[in-house]
């Protein structure tokens, strides 16, 4: 694995923040609009195979549909309205796919943070197969960085692209962080804002390891952090820390 970091100090959450339906077309090039220069979203697995975006492992919250996603096939799933939830403008947004995604990457020139995010037991299966389209569908461009809570996905993904960077997420501190980030060859460790301080910033820092952050909203905190050595700060308020802060 390649361990240099290509990737800019501010991250668009799920592609637009809090300004459109997250994880979708809209959202990337609202986010590509107001100049980031990387985008995080969310992959995982139709019942039939095919990698689309979404956070969660049901389709309530974010779409006109219900239940879980991962056991509906994608002709069914993108037929959903993923935008209409968030507000007027978005009527008729669809769902994407991970090659749609990729499109749209190249023609904005964003880098990407791809979360893996399996539905409930297709961990592994999940990993597999979105590192193996990844690395098809980016090798024109920056190798996109490839993150997940799950130690199964990121393991199956190591094995299935090595080459390919990775990010461990961890929302509560883990006292084995290091063996697990080694274990899994991670160039970076993504962590939940409020789990830093200086002194956990410069012992991760200290090991090799390259940190994100996730989810910072607030100026100051953004400031502090990148004042600490955090690489990468992920946020929803993408038009107030912007592509140009610091």
């Amino acid at each position: 694995m390649n361990r240099a970091w290509p990737y800019p100090p501010i991250v668009a959450h799920r592609g637009g923040g809090k300004l459109a339906p997250e994880n979708t077309l809209a959202a990337i090039d609202l986010g590509a609009q107001l100049g980031h220069l990387m985008i995080e979203f969310d992959a995982k697995l139709s019942q039939d195979g095919e990698i689309f975006l979404l956070h969660d492992d049901t389709l309530d919250r974010t779409s006109n549909g219900w239940g879980v996603a991962g056991q509906l096939p994608w002709d069914k799933l993108v037929q959903l309205d993923a935008g209409s939830w968030f507000g007027k403008t978005f009527d008729g947004e669809r769902l994407p796919l991970l090659a749609q995604v990729a499109d749209r990457c190249r023609q904005h020139r964003l880098m990407a943070n791809i979360e893996i995010k399996p539905t409930t037991g297709l961990e592994v299966e999940t990993g597999r197969v979105v590192a193996l389209a990844a690395r098809d569908l980016w090798q024109d461009q920056v190798a996109p960085l490839l993150s997940s809570f799950s130690y199964e996905a990121l393991e199956a993904a190591q094995k299935a692209a090595p080459e390919l960077p990775r990010g461990l997420l961890l929302h509560e501190w883990d006292d084995n962080w290091r063996q697990m980030t080694d274990a899994l060859g991670c160039l970076s460790i993504h962590l939940n804002h409020k789990l830093l301080d200086e002194q956990r910033t410069a012992e991760l820092k200290q090991a090799g390891l390259r940190i994100l952050v996730y989810t910072v909203n607030e100026p100051e905190r953004a400031h502090q952090l990148l004042q600490w050595g955090v690489d990468a700060i992920c946020t929803d308020r993408i038009d107030v820390i912007g592509p140009d802060f610091r």
